[in-house]
């Protein structure tokens, strides 16, 4: 068991606006994202199963060709091999569970 303090781990911009923080555990990654109004994200797809949980803010993810809109403690879940994307409306705090790990995001 590790004890991390989330604010000691460096934040990267991973497509511009969106900023993360990345906790990985032996099967899991956990992304915390700040993003900015307006950001953008590219329609994508991964083999990790996705669940994602509004912090603040509003947000509109579009999953296989649908859209929806996210607001404060709404959760949604991405099968993998989905395709997705999505487009802040208000600065957004979301976090991200992938499973399995993120290799991509170590």
């Amino acid at each position: 068991m590790n004890k991390i303090e989330l604010n000691s781990i460096d934040e990267k911009e991973i497509v511009p606006g969106y900023f993360a923080r990345f906790v990985h555990s032996e099967n899991m990654t956990i992304a915390y994202w700040n993003i900015k109004a307006g950001s953008s994200l590219p329609a994508h797809s991964h083999p990790h199963e996705q669940i994602s949980s509004m912090i603040k803010g509003e947000f509109e993810l579009t999953v296989d060709g649908t859209p929806h809109l996210l607001k404060t403690n709404d959760v949604f879940i991405i099968p993998s091999g989905i395709p997705h994307s999505g487009k802040a409306i208000t600065d957004c705090k979301i976090i991200d569970t992938f499973y399995p790990v993120r290799e991509d995001y170590t």
